[in-house]
């Protein structure tokens, strides 16, 4: 008998029930919310629910992070920044810039909505942050996970990398929670009812041209941003140039998706407990929010201007579009428009800003390397 009861005690001290505290049941409930919401209901599937799924791993066995473990392994590949790179070259991949090609105007819109990268960098100074990990949530603003990851790592700022990642991410993927409150509140039924001309057609030649150019330009005048914006467009000029159709279809499905799971199972797992039920990164989530939140009413606001001044011919909700969550943002200033008009047909204008945010946030990663001399 003394054999049995201690087989079963040392059993018992084995399983996660022994060593579960109260703040990884409260993250488990997290990880469990954040699944519901990926299958239930749809939002960006692809980014939450490894990332939820890598949360709630951590949270049950927390060795499977610590050195030695699968996802430590997985997590390196993000402190090396190999993958939000390889991200960036699938986005490149799957993305028509034809839009911001046809409208250069939409690169004003994408750099507006960076205006939320530095209105949370300043909060997060006054708020006590040093410049570098103000800088790193500052970034949140561009709804950018990839660069997130990126610029945290580059500035030294691992510690916090997690609750970035994890706010990032999660921003990405609440983007039709969280933009259309704002949109509607900044503009009136007027604005959102203006139809916009059609896009002009964009030749071949101007869509091999703009990935080679805007590598040049970028990384000439900003060299740090060479392995996103480089990425990006190499992927690009994949599916442009039309002659390596191979590399193309691998960088924008296959190997894009073996990046998603090992970035989203690797970052929700920096959401242990211990790490993340801290005052620090409730500070962080709430200043992503307001990174979030300001640079989506700076893109609109200005997207107002620009109706102003070009007498009603821009619809100012494709404004909230120049965060850089690819494809969502643009989707949902359609999603609004379509509910004033459902005639209304914005998708291809706003994937212009939308397009041009990705770029404006990795500028604006850049500028902040360039700042703190990395």
């Amino acid at each position: 008998m003394e054999y049995i009861s201690e087989t079963l005690s040392n059993l018992l001290g084995q399983t996660a029930f022994a060593n579960l505290t109260i703040g990884n049941l409260a993250m488990v409930a997290v990880a469990c919310f954040f699944l519901y919401l990926a299958i239930a209901k749809e939002y960006e599937p692809l980014l939450l629910l490894p990332i939820s799924f890598g949360m709630l791993l951590v949270n049950i066995y927390p060795p499977i992070m610590q050195e030695g473990g699968l996802l430590n392994y997985f997590f390196k590949l993000d402190e090396w920044t190999i993958l939000p790179s390889l991200i960036f070259m699938g986005v490149g991949a799957l993305t028509d810039f034809g839009p911001l090609i046809a409208n250069p105007k939409s690169f004003l819109l994408g750099a507006a909505a960076q205006f939320g990268v530095f209105a949370a960098y300043l909060f997060a100074m006054l708020m006590g942050f040093s410049s570098e990990s103000a800088a790193a949530i500052g970034i949140i603003g561009g709804a950018d996970g990839p660069t997130s990851i990126y610029l945290a790592m580059k500035l030294g700022q691992a510690d916090i990398m997690g609750p970035i990642a994890v706010a990032a991410y999660s921003y990405m993927a609440l983007v039709p929670i969280i933009q259309p409150p704002i949109m509607k509140a900044l503009t009136t039924k007027e604005e959102r009812s203006i139809k916009m001309d059609q896009l002009r057609p964009v030749s071949k030649k101007e869509r091999i041209l703009f990935p080679i150019v805007v590598t040049i330009v970028v990384c000439s005048i900003l060299p740090s941003t060479a392995p996103l914006i480089g990425m990006l467009m190499l992927g690009n000029l994949f599916r442009e140039s039309g002659v390596v159709r191979q590399l193309q279809e691998t960088a924008s499905n296959a190997l894009m998706y073996i990046v998603v799971i090992f970035l989203g199972t690797s970052v929700g797992a920096t959401a242990s407990a211990e790490a993340f039920l801290k005052l620090t990164t409730l500070k962080i989530i709430g200043l992503g929010l307001v990174a979030f939140a300001f640079g989506t009413a700076a893109g609109v606001i200005f997207g107002k201007i620009m109706c102003r001044l070009t007498h009603g011919k821009i619809n100012p909700l494709i404004g909230a579009a120049g965060v850089s969550a690819v494809p969502m943002a643009a989707r949902v200033a359609q999603k609004v428009g379509a509910e004033e008009d459902p005639t209304n047909f914005l998708l291809m204008h706003a994937m212009g800003p939308n397009v041009a945010g990705v770029i404006g946030t990795a500028v604006a990663a850049g500028l902040f390397m360039a700042v703190f001399g990395v």
